[in-house]
């Protein structure tokens, strides 16, 4: 993706590289963490939130995708999906969040907001590939909280 990386995403959960609660993985309630974000371009039509785990033994699990955000949607409350948001399905097959579950060692996921040039259209449920080709062919600008977890 070509890009820039402009906008910062945090959450009152963890810090940039920190470890995630466990009530927020597979290991607890499973519900998805506060996130907050700024600086998506001032010409930006759409948002979209993709939670991954570039570290999966099988190539990169997607854990959670919520689309067509308002662009002045700007955090994600605990347990919440995005004021606005539509859920594509994840790796699981499923149209919401999907907690970290490595099955071995420590494993990275990215909490990243895209800034779209134009809403994707997609509906609830849609399929994960074509969620994320919409996200690629739109987006303009990017940003990434990275978090850790590794079970007991």
């Amino acid at each position: 993706m070509d890009a820039p990386q402009t906008i910062t995403v945090t959450s009152g959960a963890f810090a940039e590289g920190e470890r995630i609660p466990a009530t927020y993985t597979c290991d607890d309630a499973d519900i998805s963490p506060p996130l907050a974000w700024e600086g998506a371009p001032a010409d930006a039509q759409a948002l979209a939130l993709v939670v991954d785990d570039p570290d999966a033994p099988s190539g990169t699990f997607t854990h959670w995708v919520v689309l067509d955000l308002a662009p002045e949607v700007s955090r994600s409350d605990e347990d919440a999906v995005p004021v606005g948001g539509v859920q594509a399905q994840n790796s699981a097959r499923r149209a919401s969040y999907f907690g970290p579950c490595p099955p071995s060692g420590t494993h990275r996921y990215r909490f990243t907001v895209y800034a779209l040039a134009a809403p994707t259209g997609l509906a609830e449920g849609a399929s994960l590939s074509e969620a994320l080709a919409a996200i690629e062919e739109r987006a303009v600008a990017w940003g990434r909280l990275t978090g850790v977890y590794s079970r007991s």
